[in-house]
């Protein structure tokens, strides 16, 4: 049918079910109701003011803003790419004790849904609207000028922490942001779309969607942090001291509560984990991923988390079956499910030791934690046969396989930016279809969510099935809080808040669902939800490297009844073409009231197109940076791919020598370094863990200088070869070739630095920072 029809139908189908209102979220009773518009007036002085102070009435300070009586500490917890069926809580085969505890302690929810993507399910989490009326449709990397893709989280879509800061809580975020634009990622901003203008007093974590577990690139507010010397220094063990340390500073001073959101870049790639864990693990899934499903879906009866009557969905076509494999294939595979289940288990142990170190603080009783474990099911983005350098898939690059096997040792450790197989994501999110990013199905949208609030919630180790969604999350903290979402927030009129307090399930096993209705739409990938019923719509296999948008009119559409069918298992739509095509019309009128057109069917890797995403240098051709400055992501930088450029830098060299970086872009996924080493001249380039290292042939003197390297690119397509020269002066002292060069971009979280290297090496020859050791006032980039 043609979409203009299927949208016509819609308009009236929505108007009869909810005629275009939305409905007001119930709060509850409070002594003092909280303004409807924030912040709040200026103090002024009502006494009498006369000549004098003998001659006045008593001065009086303003008082100072509190929270509601008796309103709970909230402590959000976010976890990264975790299917269903990972967590042994939710009947995965990595013990996770810590999210046992807290589950034995609170309530397990099973039926709670995510976007299919990471920003997406973030911006909603933290706003309560829907991801696209939070303008957030995708990643940064993906973002459109339309109104729902802009990835830049609109003022009248007001965050919680803004509106519990201006309430009277102690506000903090610590871990990972994948909601910057990643052209405002830099030292200087602008700092509007980050989380100390979104309302978080504190922030401490990475910028983008993932970074090294081992060499981070971390902010504190503003502020660049210095890489740690601590030789076992791991990202999520520093984001639980630092989450620790922070509450013990907000108690330190009694009369706030405080709403701490705690989000680790666990699970997502990379998969690196400190050794012992992963030793935990070994031997332990060689018999595959086909096999780990059929005994994860045995125990996920067993533990209660999926009803007696659920089905196993059957293997995808596009995914190999593991008795199809080489055995190197499966030696390969194995490894990388190890390390991911270690991962996995040092993940469920930092956080365990967070929440026992709240324990043992005051106010656990009245502390209301949220655990969501994943922002969306588990991800297929390591291909069909896993990558030792993740950031290739965003250049539509495959590494094969077989390059992996020499580094199989290395895999988990500080050196690869490795990511598992799309079987074993397909395994972590048993019992469902699919995986990260098909936001059409369940394997990419529903994961495991626990709620705990020892002082509120009487049914412990209880299981809730009522349909939940993200954005369900900010009206039941502002419940629990007792804050009325403000109508106007910083001057600016506030879009309504989509979603519904779960509250109401905390004392009722059985309440009735309050969720009607919700649609989902990860790059094409559609769904729709609505009184038990799912209308889904497969457009985009996200390993698959299709680069063409397909045509949305011509896919086809299955359908669920959920509430019979728990794992999306018979598909319906022949039998019930009535409720199929209501449910399309009703997914465009959700589309159309929810800033989702126009519908873009281009996959991620083909969306991610640097150049024409904002950025300050676009149309320049000339960059000087002067040493020590950096830290500057892709998205504010020159692009340095598929193009030819000159570097120039003024030294100063002792006499006894000097070494150090000079200049450098990307990391140990892949980029460039410039750098002087063991007296010469060098540049390294890194094609994803394929290093070419061009240096001169003879050592730079000692003295005032002028160096240059020069790049050519073949030109002729993307991701061709080049060809490098090193010049002292006007004398050339070096040159040699590449023959692959990147394509769309080198790293995720790693950036341009200019005299030192602050984030993960181009290549292990140094140890960053590598600070240069001799005198260097700047260095020029000229673009050709």
């Amino acid at each position: 049918m043609h979409r203009r029809s299927l949208f016509a139908g819609a308009l009236i189908v929505s108007s009869a079910l909810f005629g275009w209102q939305i409905p007001a979220i119930s709060q509850q009773s409070t002594s003092a109701q909280t303004p409807s518009v924030l912040p709040r007036p200026d103090y002024r002085f009502k006494g009498e003011i006369g000549r004098t102070v003998s001659d006045s009435d008593p001065a009086q300070f303003p008082p100072p803003v509190t929270a509601p009586a008796n309103a709970p500490n909230v402590v959000l917890i976010l976890l990264d790419d975790v299917g269903f069926g990972q967590f042994g809580t939710f009947g995965g085969a990595v013990p996770t004790p810590g999210l046992d505890k807290l589950a034995n302690e609170g309530l397990r929810y099973n039926r709670f849904h995510t976007t299919a993507i990471c920003s997406p399910t973030r911006a909603a989490l933290l706003t309560g609207r829907n991801h696209h009326v939070a303008a957030t449709g995708g990643i940064a990397e993906s973002a459109t000028g339309y109104d729902g893709y802009t990835m830049t989280i609109p003022k009248r879509t007001g965050m919680v922490a803004e509106v519990l800061r201006q309430n009277g809580y102690a506000t903090a975020w610590i871990g990972k942001n994948h909601n910057t634009p990643n052209w405002d990622i830099n030292p200087r901003g602008p700092f509007d779309n980050w989380p100390n203008a979104w309302g978080f007093d504190y922030f401490y974590g990475f910028m983008g969607g993932q970074t090294s577990q081992w060499n981070p690139m971390l902010w504190e507010n503003h502020n660049l942090v210095p890489s740690s010397p601590d030789p076992n220094y791991h990202l999520t063990t520093d984001l639980v001291d630092r989450a620790i340390g922070w509450v013990d500073n907000v108690q330190a001073v009694p009369g706030r509560p405080y709403f701490l959101y705690l989000a680790p870049g666990a699970t997502h790639a990379p998969h690196q984990a400190p050794k012992e864990w992963i030793d935990k693990f070994k031997g332990k899934f060689e018999g595959g991923w086909d096999k780990y499903r059929e005994e994860t879906f045995e125990r996920q009866k067993k533990l209660g988390v999926i009803p007696a009557d659920a089905k196993l969905t059957p293997r995808p076509k596009e995914i190999p079956a593991w008795d199809s494999l080489e055995p190197d294939q499966k030696r390969l595979a194995s490894r990388m499910m190890e390390v991911f289940a270690g991962f996995t288990a040092q993940t469920d142990y930092e956080i365990g030791r967070f929440l026992d170190a709240l324990r043992n603080r005051p106010g656990w009783e009245n502390t209301l934690v949220v655990y969501i474990v994943g922002d969306n099911g588990s991800s297929a983005e390591g291909g069909l046969i896993g990558t030792i350098d993740e950031i290739s898939y965003y250049n539509g690059f495959e590494m094969p396989w077989q390059s992996a096997l020499p580094k199989i040792d290395e895999i988990g450790g500080p050196t690869l930016h490795n990511h598992f197989p799309v079987g074993w994501a397909w395994a972590m999110n048993t019992p469902f279809q699919w995986t990260k990013q098909v936001a059409s199905h369940f394997g990419g949208t529903r994961n495991p969510m626990v709620v705990s609030w020892p002082a509120r919630i009487k049914d412990k180790g209880g299981l809730r099935s009522q349909f939940q969604h993200v954005i369900d999350i900010a009206p039941t903290i502002y419940e629990a809080t007792g804050i009325t979402p403000p109508e106007v927030l910083n001057g600016v009129n506030q879009d309504p808040i989509e979603g519904k307090s779960i509250a109401y399930t905390f004392d009722d096993a059985a309440a009735k669902d309050r969720r009607r209705t919700q649609y989902f739409e990860i790059y094409a990938n559609r769904a729709i939800c609505h009184d038990g019923w799912c209308a889904a719509s497969l457009a985009n296999v996200p390993w698959l490297a299709q680069k063409e948008p397909v045509d949305v009119d011509k896919l086809p559409w299955e359908l669920y009844n959920i509430d019979r069918d728990f794992s999306e298992a018979d598909n319906l739509a022949a039998k019930e073409p009535e409720k199929l095509r209501e449910l399309q019309e009703l997914w465009w009128a959700e589309a159309a009231r929810n800033h989702v057109l126009p519908v873009d069917s281009r996959p991620l890797a083909a969306r991610i197109k640097p150049d024409e995403l904002p950025n300050p240098t676009r149309g320049l051709k000339s960059f000087t940076y002067r040493a020590g400055v950096g830290s500057i992501m892709e998205g504010s930088a020159p692009h340095l791919t598929n193009t030819s450029f000159n570097l120039t830098a003024d030294l100063d060299i002792p006499a006894n020598g000097a070494e150090g970086m000079l200049f450098t872009l990307g990391g140990y996924t892949a980029g460039m370094g410039w750098y002087v080493q063991n007296g010469k001249l060098v540049f390294s380039y890194n094609f994803f863990t394929e290093r070419t290292r061009i240096e001169s042939t003879e050592p730079l003197p000692p003295g005032q200088q002028t160096v240059r390297a020069e790049f050519v690119y073949d030109g002729g397509g993307m991701g061709k070869g080049a060809a490098v020269s090193l010049f002292a002066g006007e004398k050339k002292i070096g040159e040699g070739r590449i023959e692959r060069t990147v394509p769309v971009a080198f790293s995720s979280f790693d950036g341009l630095d200019v005299g030192l290297d602050r984030g993960a090496p181009v290549d292990f020859t140094y140890k960053p920072p590598f600070t240069f050791t001799g005198k260097l006032d700047r260095v020029t980039v000229d673009l050709k």
